[in-house]
């Protein structure tokens, strides 16, 4: 952002949310407008996104990984992008990895995360609303009109899911009043149906005879065609590219799934990263691209030195009981060598910020600082101050770095006349 445009937005943004950002500066912490007006090599990620964002217009799926050292600006980046791919029509969603309560293996808790910090564009977050809305939008078309609404949901998602999308597409059977208090139609509460589905769509534990009663009085008819079960973490994995296909059939450009703390996956126990790496193989190298589909990953260099010394060809010995005559071959702990499979993944490696950039980035922070406290920090002699705390704390944290500024800025302004 140009010096003209940042001027042009500081002046038409209200006092209140110039010092929020000052003061969450202040803290070490992420503000919308401050990652807005803030980020330095924002040319260079808006090429990355456009070149993912141009992908998917053509049909196929692309990813993004954010490599980087500690606060080397990787968060910073994703909450860039984050604003990036609102402002271009795409659905978001921006969680943080932990093997502890989102670990990347589990694939249905990365749903439920996903499904859970879920952002539109318009600012709505209600999936279940939205559906509501495109589906019967797409059923009134005249060209659909001797349709189902089972011809627009992507065909590649878990049965189970398919089954909950039709259902709140649908409306409750007609039952006579007389007739709902028979023992037949005991299952019959249709207030009740809209909660259940909903949440069934988050990927919360809903039981089967619930679900059962929604779909039968919703009239999904082809429910009982297979297992209702969903439990494998591949299954949860196709439902998030088959939503990005749906999303991108409702109007929006797609699903830009940011997934921070991404090192976190070589934190588990060797099991657990077998597992992880198979899911990733399957978003870096898919057999089949997915439209609509677009995960970006924040990883340190660690993560990826990691990957690279991994022992590729160890094996394990099979669980379970078995007989002594029965001998059992070895089972290899790894499906391939991910290492050499992923020599051609998509990663941006951020870069220290040069003394030029800092350069600029302070006379920002000044202005910003200036704006929101009513005082002008334009001697030179404080630019020299805040230059020489930046040449005293080289190897510190971006982020550490931009709180010293801040306090210096906050000092000075104490010492300036009313």
């Amino acid at each position: 952002m140009d010096e003209k445009a940042f001027n042009a937005q500081i002046n038409g943004t209200k006092n209140f949310h110039l010092r929020r950002a000052v003061e969450r500066l202040r803290e070490g912490l992420f503000d919308p407008l401050g990652v807005q007006w803030l980020t330095s090599g924002e040319e260079k990620l808006n090429q990355l996104f456009d070149r993912g964002a141009a992908a998917l217009d053509k049909g196929t799926s692309y990813h993004l990984c954010v490599c980087g050292a500690y606060g080397q600006g990787k968060s910073h980046s994703l909450t860039y992008l984050k604003q990036r791919a609102l402002e271009n029509n795409f659905v978001v969603s921006y969680i943080n990895l932990d093997p502890r309560q989102i670990p990347f293996h589990d694939f249905k808790e990365v749903y439920r995360a996903l499904m859970g910090a879920m952002v539109f564009p318009n600012g709505e977050t209600s999936l279940a609303t939205l559906w509501k809305a495109s589906a019967d939008q797409w059923l009134a078309r005249p060209e659909n009109r001797d349709k189902s609404i089972n011809e627009f949901i992507p065909g590649d998602m878990p049965h189970r899911f398919r089954a909950i999308l039709a259902a709140m597409a649908h409306k409750n059977m007609e039952i006579p009043a007389g007739k709902q208090k028979l023992k037949k139609h005991a299952r019959f509460q249709p207030r009740s149906f809209s909660w259940t589905l909903k949440n069934a769509l988050m990927g919360k534990e809903i039981p089967a005879h619930k679900l059962n009663a929604a779909f039968h009085y919703r009239e999904v008819p082809f429910y009982k065609d297979s297992s209702l079960v969903c439990r494998e973490s591949r299954e949860y994995m196709a439902m998030v590219k088959g939503l990005a296909q749906l999303f991108k059939e409702m109007g929006y450009k797609g699903w830009v799934l940011l997934f921070d703390e991404g090192e976190s996956i070589g934190q588990a126990r060797i099991t657990c990263r077998s597992k992880s790496y198979d899911l990733l193989h399957e978003i870096f190298c898919p057999e089949k691209q997915a439209q609509g589909f677009y995960p970006v990953f924040a990883f340190t260099h660690d993560f990826f030195t990691l990957v690279e010394t991994e022992p590729w060809d160890r094996t394990r010995r099979p669980g379970g009981p078995r007989k002594a005559d029965q001998p059992t071959d070895d089972i290899p702990c790894f499906a391939r060598n991910y290492h050499k499979a992923w020599k051609n993944i998509n990663i941006h490696s951020l870069q220290d910020l040069s003394s030029g950039e800092w350069e600029t980035l302070t006379g920002k922070l000044k202005i910003l600082h200036g704006r929101a406290y009513g005082w002008e920090p334009g001697t030179a002699e404080l630019t020299g101050e805040m230059m020489q705390i930046l040449s005293q704390n080289k190897g510190a944290e971006s982020r550490m770095k931009l709180r010293l500024l801040v306090n210096l800025l906050d000092l000075e302004q104490q010492k300036a006349p009313c």
